[in-house]
């Protein structure tokens, strides 16, 4: 029996109809409860009842944490030590424990499960340091405080296995007596199974650009206004449309208003992967990815599997990734990626080309293959520490 603890610090909500959340990565790791006998999420629990976009299975149990806004908020010190103490009743009933990091109270549930003889899985998806200075580019402290948590985390890592997001995440982690280098997909085998349209204008004539992800600062979402403003001087029906929240949606929407192009965007909002985003990305010319920094996008799957050319930024463990599924340009430059676009649209043969290779890439690493690679891994960090 391997009975499997799960912590990252996000936000659950809770309603007459149970416990949701809006993280895709946490409904992958729920759905290891059809493969694991006894699955356990541990997070912050929303102060008021709410629905989110993705509803946990009823096989698996959810423990809330005291919620607090931020790390940097005085509610965060108290509800640390109240969380700890609920992690360790946690892992009392424990074979093991996949903690997601590094943040500080990853690290600490680590150190806690060690004090009680528990196993550990170290989870990695996304280089700490690097995702501090591009969010917080003035703040040193900041920056201090991520490569601590990076130092601690690596260290915990020489005695622990780790499962890393991609490879550029997994080479920071060599040293780790075991690694899975994992690839989070929500792509199952049938989105993969049959071939789509390789590319062509839409029935209303519009050349559709798509990007599907967090409207961050991280994401550079603001590039998608300046791209869309250069594909027009080209050929006005080229079209943005847009899957994602965040705090710049706002920014992004004066920025096009700025360049007169508020007609020439779509804001679709969040779209689940199993309530129509799959259609979205069918529907797609080109698909469209701008961000600063990466560990390995869940996204490229998606559009691999839609058969849609990509254009990405050469960041994080994306190259290794796409390798010849996608035309990499460097981030933060709107010409390269107006340009990569405008020739994938006029090569009838690049875009088929970019469209089968990322079918390969996509039927490769489908949510059944990768939910499978992570329950043996954790199965057999369980078995190793109980030997």
């Amino acid at each position: 029996m391997t009975r499997l603890l799960v912590f990252e610090d996000s936000v659950y909500e809770r309603d007459e109809d149970g416990v949701s959340t809006d993280r895709a990565f946490l409904m992958f790791a729920a759905s290891l409860s059809r493969l694991l006998p006894s699955v356990t999420m541990l997070g912050r629990l929303a102060p008021r009842p709410g629905r989110s976009y993705y509803g946990l299975p009823e096989a698996v149990r959810f423990q809330g944490l005291p919620h607090y806004e931020s790390l940097a908020h005085p509610s965060a010190i108290p509800a640390t030590f109240r969380s700890l103490r609920t992690a360790w009743k946690a892992l009392g009933e424990t074979d093991v424990a996949w903690l997601m990091g590094p943040q500080p109270l990853a690290v600490l549930m680590a150190l806690l499960a060690r004090a009680r003889g528990v196993p550990t899985v170290l989870g990695v998806r996304q280089d700490l340091p690097r995702y501090a200075r591009q969010r917080h580019p003035g703040r040193r402290w900041v920056h201090m405080i991520a490569d601590a948590l990076e130092f601690a985390w690596r260290q915990l890592a020489r005695s622990s296995p780790v499962i890393a997001v991609g490879p550029d995440l997994a080479r920071g982690y060599a040293h780790a007596p075991r690694l899975l280098e994992l690839v989070i997909s929500l792509v199952s085998q049938s989105d993969t199974a049959e071939e789509k349209r390789v590319v062509g204008a839409a029935s209303d004539g519009r050349l559709r650009v798509l990007n599907v992800g967090r409207l961050e600062m991280e994401k550079n979402p603001l590039l998608l206004a300046d791209v869309i403003a250069r594909l027009r001087e080209h050929d006005p029906r080229w079209h943005l449309v847009i899957c994602g929240v965040g705090s710049m949606e706002s920014d992004l929407r004066a920025r096009l208003q700025e360049l007169g192009l508020t007609d020439a965007a779509d804001f679709l909002g969040y779209v689940p992967v199993d309530a129509g985003l799959m259609d979205v990305y069918r529907a797609a010319d080109v698909f469209l990815h701008v961000s600063w920094t990466e560990g390995l996008p869940q996204v490229l799957f998606e559009a691999w599997a839609a058969d849609v050319p990509v254009v990405a930024t050469a960041v994080g463990g994306v190259p290794d990734a796409a390798g010849d599924a996608a035309v990499l340009i460097p981030p933060g430059d709107a010409d390269a990626a107006a340009d990569a676009i405008l020739r994938v649209h006029a090569d009838p043969d690049l875009a088929e080309k970019l469209v089968r290779a990322g079918r390969a890439r996509a039927s490769s690493a489908t949510f059944e293959a990768t939910l499978e690679s992570a329950a043996d891994f954790l199965r057999a960090a369980a078995r190793s520490g109980a030997s």
